[in-house]
């Protein structure tokens, strides 16, 4: 009991730190050149230099220790891949098609993907740097310690997203869709925000000073908080 005359003291909400995605490096080397693959498969040490993929049916397909540079996947079927300490960079995809897949251990540099089709997806250990998407579909994905660095994303879907240790530094997202998410330590501070559906699901992120301002009038409209000068 707090002495006579003193208050106790007042514990703020989510006074703790925001924990940070735990994302881990991916070395390869010894990789061998190959050409891209023309039915499923698992792959395993392999480097695939500025080959097409389009319109390949590689559904259920293994990439184990493999390099993407430069590459074209327009088209191709990638449901239920699995993509396990990979690195890409320069993927050019105008559809991306990979819906319940898993990335483990995977660095995405310089994509430009269109519409990136990547729900029901497995995300552990994953950082996307770079790069312009225009529409990326995450809805009921899984993600943990993800992040995200220097993207700038037209729209972003993460309805029915759980999200655990995931952070976007320095990027730009037009529409944020958030509906049925569920968000723990997830750090938007330094992002542009333009818009976002659905501001219950911001609970478990983290924002910056200057993005509550930007949010005030959207947080106003949704509890029907009339502001007048």
């Amino acid at each position: 009991m707090a002495p006579a005359g003193r208050r106790p003291p007042v514990r703020k909400s989510g006074s703790g730190k925001t924990k940070q995605p735990a994302v881990d490096p991916v070395s390869l080397q010894g990789l061998e050149e190959a050409p891209a693959p023309e039915d499923a498969g698992t792959f395993e040490g392999l480097r695939f230099d500025g080959v097409s993929f389009d319109g390949a049916d590689l559904q259920g397909s293994t990439f184990l220790e493999c390099e993407f540079s430069a590459v074209t996947m327009t088209d191709t079927a990638l449901r239920g891949a699995r993509f396990l300490e990979c690195r890409s960079s320069g993927l050019y995809a105008p559809v991306f098609r990979a819906p319940r897949s898993t990335f483990r251990d995977v660095v995405l540099e310089g994509s430009r993907l269109g519409s990136a089709e990547l729900y029901d997806n497995g995300w552990n250990s994953v950082h996307v740097d770079g790069g312009k998407l225009d529409y990326v579909n995450l809805r009921n994905s899984k993600l943990t310690d993800v992040l995200f660095t220097g993207c700038t994303i037209e729209e972003l879907d993460l309805d029915g997203v759980h999200a655990t240790r995931t952070a976007f530094r320095d990027c730009r997202i037009g529409a944020l869709s958030l509906t049925g998410a569920v968000l723990q330590d997830v750090d938007l501070r330094s992002t542009e925000l333009r818009s976002i559906t659905y501001l219950a699901g911001l609970h478990g992120a983290t924002i910056d000073d200057g993005q509550l301002m930007m949010l005030a009038p959207l947080l106003a409209a949704n509890i029907g908080l009339r502001v007048e000068g």
